[in-house]
């Protein structure tokens, strides 16, 4: 039987050397994560310095791309000792653009990934489709076999209307197309849970802000962080709680969460 709970948390940092100046260390104090899943890093595995590694009793792992500077990367602080650490699903046009840290914690494995963005043009939305049609199969041949997953991350798509302050707005726009939108309706087909919309199903609560226009002040966001889980972790309760810390600054993400019982 479960007998401990674990706190974890997803950040999209966009840019961790900039969002270092911006008491990143003091706001993870403040979100106190048994485990730590950053995005959008966009460091090269040569400038991640002792400051980012050195941080309390954290084990730090990572993955950078490798085909563009400045781009993409993840990273996972946990304090929970870990089986294996794997980048990428084997699939170069994906890997090699560091989006992917697979942790197995035994009780539990752990995907911590920054999905493509669609918006650049057609190849980068097409590109983005496959990229979640390769992840999903992937991680469909682990919970097929019964393993306990969780995925986190920028998902870069806004489910539902409940999840973009502006969605007639945004009908036409990479990251709320029906197509896109569709993918998350098949996870759950499939077999995944969104933990936050379980929990709060009418809760209007966002993760993501344009820099652009005061977007942020007046709250026009989009819900596009995730945690995700496969349905037996919710149907032997192994997951107690999810949440959005919009309180948190520094990035135009704020960090997203869930409460676990290993």
């Amino acid at each position: 039987m479960p007998s401990k709970t674990l706190r974890l948390v997803s950040w999209n940092v966009n840019g961790l050397r900039v969002v270092l100046q911006k008491n990143f260390f003091h706001s993870v104090r403040s979100l106190a994560p048994d485990i730590l899943c950053l995005q959008e890093t966009k460091l090269q595995d040569h400038q991640v310095t002792s400051e980012m590694t050195d941080f309390e009793d954290y084990e730090t792992h990572w993955s950078s791309s490798v085909v563009k500077k400045g781009y993409s990367g993840v990273s996972i602080y946990t304090r929970i000792p870990t089986l294996s650490v794997k980048k990428g699903i084997g699939i170069s046009e994906f890997d090699d653009e560091g989006r992917i840290l697979e942790t197995d914690f035994g009780s539990f494995i752990l995907f911590n990934v920054y999905f493509p963005n669609g918006q650049m043009n057609d190849e980068r939305l097409q590109y983005k489709l496959r990229f979640f049609t390769s992840f999903f199969e992937y991680t469909d041949c682990l919970k097929d076999i019964g393993k306990h997953i969780v995925i986190t991350g920028d998902f870069n798509i806004a489910h539902n209307d409940i999840d973009l302050r502006h969605p007639r707005a945004n009908e036409n726009t990479s990251g709320f197309l029906r197509i896109e939108r569709d993918i998350l309706d098949q996870l759950t087909e499939r077999g995944y849970v969104d933990t936050f919309r379980r929990f709060y199903p009418d809760e209007v609560k966002y993760s993501w802000w344009s820099y652009r226009a005061g977007a942020r002040r007046s709250n026009a966001g989009w819900r596009i962080d995730y945690f995700w889980v496969s349905r037996n972790m919710m149907d032997e309760r192994r997951v107690l709680d999810a949440f959005i810390d919009n309180t948190i600054q520094g990035s135009d993400h704020c960090p997203v969460g869930i409460v676990i019982a290993v």
